[in-house]
């Protein structure tokens, strides 16, 4: 019987919604532009808390903790350049913008790769 890896998704999504969290904490604490909210905090809180429990419970598959990590990157980018177009006075967006979608591509060839490992490996 075939089975997924453990969390595999799970562990890129808390990663990315860490990043989002980080960025968006920072900027809410620190910029004077973007409006202070509570919540980027508690979502910070809760996805490293999750995260933290997740890497306890499960081991993580050959090659996979440099994809947690490109998700966490992409999380950071991702919210500098939605903040970027809602608050063009920071600067231009063009730069997280190509980062975002060169990530995206690298994230899913890499992903593919691992899991064909995974698969081959368990045959």
């Amino acid at each position: 019987m075939m089975t997924k890896p453990l969390g595999e998704t799970g562990t890129l999504l808390l990663a990315l919604i860490a990043g989002l969290s980080i960025n968006g904490s920072f900027s809410a604490l620190f910029s004077s532009i973007v409006p202070f909210s509570i919540f980027p905090l508690i979502s910070l809180v809760l996805s490293v808390y999750c995260l933290h429990h997740h890497y306890h419970d499960r081991a993580m598959p050959q090659g996979f903790p440099s994809l947690a990590a490109a998700s966490f990157l992409l999380g950071l980018l991702i919210y500098s350049a939605i903040i970027r177009v809602e608050y063009p006075v920071i600067g231009s967006n063009f730069v997280p913008a190509i980062l975002v979608v060169v990530l995206v591509f690298w994230i899913g060839r890499r992903l593919k790769t691992v899991r064909k490992l995974n698969q081959d490996g368990e045959l």
